[in-house]
């Protein structure tokens, strides 16, 4: 028996298979890249109807895979932050908001002031801070900016609602775990949080908001022409989407606060699987399911600024690794705040920017990259100290760190700990696997530990180096910022 994954990423969707013991089946993952359509504002939108499309082209091309004969089940994850609206028929009426949409920064000192100065009490309640990358701010822009959009509105979904309701000709709940990214959760009763939600929106929300469940409250019978498209799936059931954070922190093997689960992908995020009475400062507390709360911190910074060098200065160097490997840390002279799409964790400044102090006529492209890509690993040390506890390993992931184990050395360094790199190359799609197995079997999710690649260990010499570095950029931001 197998399962089906759908991987909804930032920058691609995928259609996986595992077996029953949570193992990627060779040759039957299927992929198609997109991107978000950007512009100078801080626009961050994607198109539902066009993704569904490219979702469901990877699904005809893995249900052709000899393995997909004996599905069981199908399981998603979605990047997580998005949300859309549907019209009274179930179409998308909007376009696809996420995360890394920065034009609703406007609005936030309005919400505070809907506050009254309280912004404690909501990051207690919430899990999150009030931001552009959350619901609030974001559905306040639309009102604002498209009147005629928000009334048309009559349910808002996420992007696995979306494709649910296409899929099955009715509505699905949106997950407890999609939800808590949305900054409207209330984490003790797992409800829709309605007093905030009505005092920083009014009433035009409320009654637009899903229903709520837990990832496992399955959905069973395709629709109509799906059905006869994946006869195989028609009555299997369909397990609510994770957000992708969640399902990465399963398939890291992080699944309790002896691990911290750090993946860089398009973005980046260090995250633990622990109970807490007070969300951290600077940090959130989303869920994985019902019963496993997540804490940590995600930038908007990660394999998006390594491309950003590469498309712009370094393009086709195939020696960079090489190169990158050879260096002295912080041997460039700069000092780089890489918030190339704003800033989230820690500290939470919807007008940041990137900034490159120290540049001149002998800083190279080179110098230019290595500097980037250690101010990453900088600004995640400080989500670091907030997560870190003695004896707690850190499993890292993600596409753009598997790529680059200089990257990777230099976190070590930057956190002044062991990283133990990983090699599984679908850390997301795994978690999900894991996770629906512990649904259908009660099999445990840490009984098929990750494989680990290397272990790279900081050294001295390099953490002092970049510990100076650090203060640098931590006075380059408390300059520009505060």
């Amino acid at each position: 028996m197998t399962l089906l994954v759908i991987d909804v990423g930032s920058s691609s969707a995928r259609a996986l298979l595992f077996d029953d013991d949570a193992r990627l089946i060779e040759g039957s993952a299927r992929s198609r890249r997109h991107d978000f359509a950007t512009d100078s504002r801080g626009m961050a939108i994607a198109d539902a109807p066009q993704l569904r499309r490219l979702v469901e082209s990877c699904i005809d091309e893995t249900l052709t895979h000899r393995a997909a004969q004996s599905i069981r089940a199908v399981g998603m994850a979605t990047f997580a932050g998005n949300w859309l609206g549907l019209d009274e028929s179930g179409a998308a009426c909007t376009p696809l908001f996420t995360y890394a949409d920065t034009r609703s920064r406007s609005r936030i000192p309005a919400l505070l002031e809907k506050l009254s100065g309280d912004s404690g009490a909501y990051h207690q309640a919430c899990g999150c801070l009030l931001h552009p990358a959350y619901l609030p701010a974001q559905y306040a822009y639309l009102c604002e900016s498209d009147a005629a959009a928000e009334m048309r509105i009559r349910r808002v979904s996420d992007i696995g609602g979306y494709l649910y309701r296409c899929w099955f000709g009715r509505e699905a709940p949106t997950s407890l775990s999609v939800a808590s990214w949305s900054g409207l959760l209330e984490r003790t009763r797992q409800d829709w949080h309605w007093r905030y939600a009505r005092q920083l929106l009014g009433d035009s929300l409320l009654e637009k908001l899903p229903p709520l469940a837990d990832f496992d409250a399955l959905q069973v019978g395709l629709a109509g022409d799906y059905a006869a498209r994946w006869p195989r799936l028609r009555d299997c059931p369909f397990f609510l989407a994770l957000g992708d954070g969640a399902a990465a922190n399963v398939g890291s093997g992080a699944v309790d606060a002896s691990r911290i689960a750090l993946t860089i992908g398009t973005t980046s995020a260090l995250r633990v699987v622990k109970d807490i009475k007070r969300v951290p400062d600077g940090l959130w507390r989303y869920l994985v399911a019902a019963d496993m709360s997540l804490v940590g911190g995600a930038t908007s910074e990660g394999g998006n600024v390594y491309q950003w060098v590469m498309e712009e200065l370094l393009p086709g160097d195939e020696t960079l690794e090489a190169q990158l490997e050879s260096r002295a840390a912080d041997g460039h002279g700069l000092t780089v705040l890489p918030l190339l799409a704003g800033e989230r964790a820690p500290g939470w400044r919807a007008d940041a920017t990137g900034s490159i102090h120290g540049i001149g006529r002998h800083s190279t492209a080179l110098d230019i990259l290595q500097a980037h890509l250690e101010a990453v690993a900088l600004r995640l040390s400080f989500v670091y100290d907030s997560l870190k506890t003695d004896g707690a390993a850190v499993m890292a992931g993600g596409g753009a760190l598997q790529s680059s184990p200089a990257w990777a050395r230099m976190i070590a360094d930057a956190f002044n700990s062991p990283i133990h790199l990983l090699s599984e190359a679908e850390i997301t799609a795994r978690g999900v696997a894991l996770m629906m197995r512990r649904s259908l079997d009660g099999a445990a999710l840490d009984a098929e530990a990750p494989a680990i690649a290397r272990v790279i260990e900081p050294e001295p010499e390099r953490v002092q180096l970049l510990r100076r570095a650090r203060e640098r950029q931590a006075d380059l931001y408390r300059r520009l910022y505060t």
